[in-house]
């Protein structure tokens, strides 16, 4: 019995240590994600036999499980089809080049041959101090991509494809080829040319040999993708700025602006189009227009204190069409600031992104103020430039502010007749008015003319409210408080935020607001005294009352965070106006000498009436027979 005990023993021993053996065995063994990497490394190291040494090779996730170069090139086949070609070859790797010059800097990537980072060297973002360069694009915000589709019916998307960099110089200029290969001789090629000193960078994008392997009974897609950085301090006023734009047809012009929600057009023939946010833009542009393209814009921001990161999504899918099966496109891409000079310095209609107003206004921008400031700035310091900008317009505009006054003036000393007529006939409406318009007539005196200097005023006023948010000069030049006249002056942060004003106070606001109240307080009062009170019309004198208030409250309200040059300028520009009122009032218009000049005129033979008037007279003349008859 005791041997019998003795030999289970053993075989129980013996079977603990085969377990034993056969789990430290199958511990030790490889895994196949060890596997895959050995032969990866095998594969390497033939390869780099073959290329004379060139650098490690790290193939793409499609060749993994591959044990040698027939299975491996037979998976890469299969997955990528005509473009396996392109990885097997060293470049396909996780890589990147750089080009750059002493404006931008672009790190263009092996994987999609794409951008993905562009830097401008020039520019610091909103924190002055934080030493962050303006980055259009970087974190992966952009794409480019172009489907490919093949003859048997396979897409495939140059964006997950590895192209091949070669990097040459043609004087100064540095020219980046990256080509998707499909042979030894057929790809699909993007050439990237950077100048020196310049923000546009050539962009060519051609096929060689691929005819046979492409469809081409349809355009190519190209599709580019951008979320745009925050860069400014006001997120608001950015997101306001940020929009498509774009040139199409014979040189028309359009946006998309997606204001809160998405929105899509499908423009034809476009030469341009334009990532424009406030102060910076990305621009791709052609020679050979794209036939009919499809642009998206997006908001990403829906609460301003957290969604700071990105401002909006912007899409755009245009057809790279086929010419003899080949596709052929010479393009280029400015990355850059959105300044007018420099934009149309490239003479592409580049400048006509930067809003400036449409009509008389744009004029106004283009003829005067950029060309004025832009000198004036070119030898002050920017807050003093805005000043004697200001200046210099508002006395341009003084003959035409002293007729409006001088107009107020004679309708103030008619205003006792002008009452005692109404008296007269308060019965007759029609008579009563028809008489008025005698009285004006015999003293030579136009009510029209007090209104249409103001209105000739309107369009200047309307341009400078387009010209300071969309002047780059002033992005980041500080004039006393303010650190950044391109952006609100802010001198008080507030624990909360107020709907429509803001979380801050911003000062220069305060002043202009300040000054259009005694603006109109100081000249309420003529007009009030000039402009006679009509039947069925509102009171004026109650509407000039409530207007001397409600005018500051929204200068105050709407520019808290607008840009402090604009409110600077308003504000120099409504003490000038207040003190040629004040000379003008007090020192040039003598209302006894008006009277007695008004007196005289209703003398003489009356003035031959304007069409304007005769054209009125008739009017009433006809209502008042009208009203004859119904009775």
């Amino acid at each position: 019995m005791e041997e019998k005990k003795n030999d289970i023993n053993s075989i129980v021993g013996f079977v603990l240590i085969l377990g034993i053996l056969i789990w430290i065995i199958y511990q030790n063994q490889p895994s196949d994600k060890e596997v895959v990497e050995k032969s990866k490394k095998e594969l390497v190291s033939k390869q780099e036999a073959k290329a004379d040494k060139t650098k490690t090779a790290v193939l793409p996730v499609a060749s993994a499980a591959t044990l040698g170069d027939a299975v491996q090139l037979a998976q890469l086949q299969k997955t990528l089809g005509v473009f396996a070609y392109s990885a097997t070859l060293p470049s396909a790797k996780e890589a990147y080049t750089t080009i750059e010059n002493e404006k931008i800097k672009l790190k263009i990537a092996n994987k999609g041959g794409y951008i993905v980072e562009a830097t401008l060297k020039k520019f610091k973002r909103f924190e002055k101090n934080s030493g962050q360069l303006v980055q259009l694009i970087k974190d992966n915000n952009a794409n480019l991509n172009i489907q490919l589709q093949t003859t048997d019916n396979r897409t495939f998307s140059s964006k997950d494809l590895f192209f091949a960099p070669t990097l040459t110089k043609n004087g100064p200029d540095q020219i980046l080829t990256m080509r998707l290969k499909a042979g030894a001789n057929d790809f699909l090629e993007y050439k990237y040319i950077l100048k020196p000193n310049e923000y546009l960078v050539g962009f060519d994008v051609r096929s060689q040999g691929l005819n046979k392997v492409l469809n081409s009974s349809k355009p190519l897609d190209l599709v580019w993708d951008l979320k745009t950085n925050r860069n400014e301090k006001s997120v608001s006023i950015e997101k306001r700025f940020a929009q498509i734009e774009y040139e199409y047809g014979d040189e028309k012009f359009s946006s998309v602006n997606s204001n809160g929600v998405g929105k899509e057009e499908t423009p034809e023939n476009v030469s341009y189009v334009s990532f424009k946010q406030h102060f910076f833009t990305t621009i791709l542009s052609t020679d050979k227009p794209f036939e009919k393209s499809k642009l998206q814009s997006d908001d990403l921001v829906r609460d301003e204190k957290i969604d700071t990161t990105y401002i909006k999504q912007f899409k755009a899918t245009v057809p790279l069409a086929f010419t003899n099966g080949e596709v052929d496109y010479k393009m280029s891409w400015y990355f850059g600031p959105a300044d007018y000079k420099i934009l149309k310095s490239y003479d592409k209609n580049f400048e006509k992104i930067i809003p400036l107003g449409w009509g008389i206004f744009g004029w106004i921008n283009k003829w005067i103020f950029i060309p004025l400031f832009g000198f004036l700035a070119s030898f002050i310091p920017y807050g003093i430039a805005i000043i004697i900008f200001t200046v210099i317009i508002k006395l341009a505009m003084s003959p035409i502010t002293y007729k409006s006054f001088l107009s107020q003036a004679k309708m103030k000393v008619l205003r006792p007749e002008i009452t005692e007529l109404g008296e007269k006939f308060k019965n007759d409406p029609m008579k009563k008015q028809q008489e008025t318009m005698k009285l004006y007539n015999k003293a030579g005196v136009n009510p029209m003319a007090g209104c249409i200097p103001a209105l000739i005023q309107l369009p200047f006023m309307y341009a400078s409210f387009q010209f300071f948010p969309s002047a780059f000069e002033l992005r980041q030049k500080s004039f006393l408080w303010a650190d950044d006249l391109s952006s609100f002056d802010s001198v008080v942060k507030l624990p909360f935020s107020i709907p429509i004003y803001g979380d801050h106070i911003s000062l220069f606001p305060i002043l202009a607001a300040v000054a259009i109240f005694f603006y109109m307080k100081m000249t309420s009062g003529d007009q009030q005294m000039a402009a006679p009170q009509q039947e069925g019309m509102p009171d004026m004198a109650k509407m000039m009352k409530i207007m001397i208030y409600i005018s500051p409250l929204m200068m105050l309200v709407f520019f808290n965070t607008y840009g402090a040059g604009l409110s600077l300028y308003n504000f120099i520009s409504n003490l000038i106006t207040i003190g040629i009122m004040f000379v003008i009032k007090n020192y040039i218009v003598d209302s006894d000498k008006i009277h007695a000049q008004i007196q005289e005129n209703k003398l003489k033979e009356p003035k031959k009436q304007s069409k304007f008037q005769q054209r009125l007279q008739q009017v009433m003349e006809q209502q008042e027979a009208s009203k004859k008859v119904k009775k």
